[in-house]
């Protein structure tokens, strides 16, 4: 589906970001804002990551996003008593009007600073081209964030959109951070985190008028927004279900960064993983550290597929694939640049037909951003970890605007926004 070709209905039809009354921490009533926030709940690497951050405060947001109980069910009831707990104890507060917000997250370390707006945004369909997809999702997840939204009638974290405008949108984000922000805080990884509202007619206006002439493309989030228009048809439509909270960025001005996502094989050795790979791929052993292995990959990415597989304390470099199993394993059906990629190779050709790993059960497989994280999981569970080396953004946008999904979890764009800042309550 080529961008240019939408009709003309569509091209009328763009990004419709509406205020809302954002739920906030009360300052006052917490540890400190750091402390409740936490990153997105696919990121959280649990159950590690899980016990830190709750015993980082006792109202962290990931008692939210990601609540402990015994079953499903009971984990999203004790999520919504604990949301309409904290506010009725003022914990969470609602802004007095609806507001758009800019938030900015800053590392001066890493000489890093990104801009944009948290509003309520209508849902679209991919078929109509105003919000475009660019990877598959997995039906569990999008069943069970749909039940913890369900449960808590609430939009608890942001998606990441981004869009290209550098327009009137760009301007009042500029200037609206000028002004004493609502809040400030800094969290454990050395990012800043500020938030304003803005509530002025003319600014909202301004934006609203301005967005309407633009797409985005889902940089992270794809089971979020999934699970947004799966309750949108649950939902009687005018209503608060037909719109999504997110944190829509205009990349020409704030250019984001993408990493790859690393999969964790639990039930397969890596023994086991590199004899099958005999006489189908190269591999090479790597004997050094994380970094020049990591280096290593990305120097065999430039001239095709690659991946690094560890597990057993060395790093092993896959690369070469035999051009007779890519033939044989990759579908023709969809475009060229879509058949190379390292995301396809690793899923119709090493997990469907070289490994046999379904890669829809959280039994054999996890996917995990970091890439210390994965290795050393794999090292202790006596599994197999696939290191990917990121793909280029103008990839990734070039296929969403080809309507083409990218395999699941192809990317992670960033940085990603925290978590537990502002959120979105549908029931007022």
């Amino acid at each position: 589906m080529n961008l240019a070709g939408h009709s003309e209905a569509t091209a009328r039809r763009g990004l419709e970001l509406t205020p809302f009354r954002g739920l906030r921490y009360d300052p006052d009533r917490v540890g400190s804002l750091a402390a409740v926030t936490s990153p997105p709940y696919d990121v959280v690497v649990r159950p590690d990551g899980v016990y830190h951050l709750q015993s980082a405060d006792p109202h962290n947001i990931v008692r939210l996003i990601l609540p402990q109980d015994t079953t499903p069910s009971a984990r999203n009831e004790r999520a919504a008593d604990t949301l309409h707990r904290w506010l009725d104890e003022g914990i969470l507060t609602a802004d007095s009007e609806p507001g758009l917000y800019v938030y900015e997250q800053r590392d001066d370390a890493d000489r890093l600073l990104q801009r944009g707006l948290i509003g309520a945004l209508r849902l679209t369909e991919p078929s109509e081209g105003v919000v475009l997809p660019h990877e598959d999702v997995m039906p569990h997840i999008v069943a069970d964030r749909a039940a913890l939204m369900r449960a808590t009638s609430a939009n608890l974290e942001p998606l990441l959109l981004t869009y290209r405008g550098d327009g009137d949108t760009a301007d009042v984000v500029e200037r609206t951070a000028e002004r004493e922000p609502l809040l400030s805080t800094t969290t454990e990884d050395g990012y800043g985190h500020r938030l304003w509202s803005i509530t002025d007619s003319a600014d909202l206006a301004r934006v609203q008028t301005d967005l309407s002439h633009h797409q985005a493309l889902i940089a992270d989030g794809h089971h979020r927004w999934a699970t947004y228009l799966c309750l949108r048809a649950e939902h009687p439509s005018p209503g608060p279900w037909d719109y999504g909270l997110v944190l829509l960025v205009d990349t020409l001005r704030y250019p984001l960064r993408v990493r790859a996502i690393h999969r964790l094989l639990h039930t397969l050795p890596i023994s086991d993983a590199l004899a099958a790979l005999h006489g189908l791929f190269r591999v090479r052993r790597l004997d050094v550290p994380l970094p020049d292995a990591l280096k290593a990959l990305a120097e065999a990415a430039e001239t095709g597929n690659a991946f690094l597989l560890a597990g057993d304390g060395s790093f092993h470099l896959v690369d070469r694939p035999a051009p007779e199993l890519l033939a044989r394993t990759v579908p023709e059906d969809r475009p060229a640049l879509w058949r190379t990629l390292d995301a396809t190779v690793l899923h119709a050709t090493l997990l469907e037909h070289v490994w046999r790993i379904p890669e829809d059960s959280p039994t054999h497989i996890a996917y995990i951003h970091d890439t210390a994280a994965t290795v050393e999981k794999a090292e202790r569970g006596g599994g197999t970890a696939v290191l990917m080396h990121p793909v280029r953004e103008e990839v990734v946008r070039d296929l969403a605007r080809q309507g083409v999904t990218m395999p699941r979890k192809s990317t992670s764009f960033g940085p990603k926004p925290a978590s537990g800042l502002v959120l979105r309550t549908l029931e007022f």
